[in-house]
């Protein structure tokens, strides 16, 4: 189990980067258009670099959903690796079986 704490954080920033999407996506059109004026796009930057740094997406973690684990997760299950070893021995992911050749 990873620390409560650790998995608390990492809920807290996907909140902040649903809530800042929006306002994100915006800015970063400006600082790419082209017609706008340097200043105007520099503004934006500034803007952007303004908003709370966990509002960043990149800072959210892959966790797995039953035990937090931060590493070697499954994303189409929200797994990790251990927890859906686990979970496909005792036939509990429908479609997935033990494979033998």
């Amino acid at each position: 189990m990873a620390k409560k704490s650790k998995v608390a954080r990492n809920a807290q920033r996907k909140a902040l980067v649903a809530k800042y999407a929006k306002r994100r996506a915006a800015l970063k059109a400006r600082i790419r258009d082209r017609t706008l004026s340097y200043e105007e796009r520099r503004a934006a930057q500034d803007a952007l670099a303004s908003l709370p740094r966990d509002s960043n997406p990149n800072r959210v973690t892959n966790r797995c959903a039953l035990t937090g684990r931060p590493r070697g997760n499954l994303r189409r299950f929200g797994l990790s690796r251990i927890a859906f070893r686990e979970k496909a021995l005792r036939g509990e992911i429908p479609g997935v079986i033990k494979s033998s050749w």
